[in-house]
């Protein structure tokens, strides 16, 4: 089975040498995606609710790009660099996802990629069927 690479425009994460997704079969693996701007830098840094919907902003353009959608995720890892915006993920699922919801596993940690940097989002989601 082939690796086929998913590119977005723009692709802020190209200087680190990854790939915003990944199609294997009929997979799509989605790297973290950020609050990231299309200049590659995080959006409000001090602004959860800003960063958080660019974050899913991005997840979404990863996985059209890879001609998938967020109704097709079937898992999402979302990591937080405070619990404290937990009651605010559930808000945001029900914004950018709808029934059946994604599993999800929701993470804190010390910190992300970039000291400003307050959310990043996974997922591996179902190809779309048809890609005409």
């Amino acid at each position: 089975m082939p690796l086929e690479q998913v590119h977005t425009q723009p692709d802020p994460y190209a200087p680190y040498l990854l790939s915003q997704a990944i199609r294997a079969g009929g997979f799509i693996f989605v790297s973290g995606q950020a609050g990231v701007g299309d200049d590659g830098t995080i959006v409000a840094p001090d602004d959860f609710d800003r960063q958080a919907d660019q974050a899913f902003r991005n997840l979404r353009r990863a996985l059209e790009a890879a001609g998938s959608g967020l109704d097709r995720i079937a898992k999402v890892t979302i990591f937080l660099t405070s619990m404290a915006h937990f009651p605010k993920i559930v808000a945001l699922r029900r914004k950018w996802f709808s029934t059946p919801y994604p599993a999800d596993t929701i993470v804190e940690v010390s910190a992300l990629y970039s000291p400003e940097a307050m959310i990043e989002i996974e997922a591996i989601a179902l190809a779309a069927e048809d890609r005409t």
